[in-house]
């Protein structure tokens, strides 16, 4: 089976840290495991059955805390779609489920490069997303 797509280039396009000061800083050391992933994606099309896919990693406190700190990286993908790809539900999946499984090993390892840069070493994420799980509970 051939692939449906090809991804033509991979990019941060946004990559954001925010910790206000030391008081901020020594409070989310202590708190950093309320801390919530959150995922979102969105795509463009491009000319040329190309498509611009723009993942977004959020990790945040989603408490009302006055203390807080904040992360976000927007990663882009550049897809080139084959011609055989006609129908709305197989793109959908070509770009919520296996652009995303392919890319996250390279979105995971830079936003966490982004923590631990960040003063946040201890910071692992157990769980990998199964994007093609997301996708079925999504539209099926």
């Amino acid at each position: 089976m051939t692939k449906k797509y090809k991804i033509l280039g991979k990019y941060i396009k946004d990559l954001s840290s925010e910790t206000k000061d030391i008081e901020t800083y020594l409070f989310v050391k202590e708190n950093i495991s309320k801390y919530q992933l959150g995922i979102d994606i969105t795509s463009q099309a491009l000319k040329n059955k190309m498509i611009e896919v723009n993942t977004t990693l959020k990790f945040e406190d989603k408490e009302e805390s006055k203390k807080k700190a904040y992360f976000e990286i927007v990663f882009s993908t550049i897809v080139k779609v084959n011609d055989d790809v006609k129908e709305k539900e197989e793109m959908q999946e070509i770009i919520l489920s296996d652009v995303q499984t392919q890319i996250y090993p390279d979105l995971e390892k830079s936003f966490l490069d982004l923590l631990h840069n960040s003063g946040y070493p201890e910071i692992k994420f157990e769980k990998k997303i199964d994007f093609k799980k997301l996708y079925n509970q999504r539209f099926n």
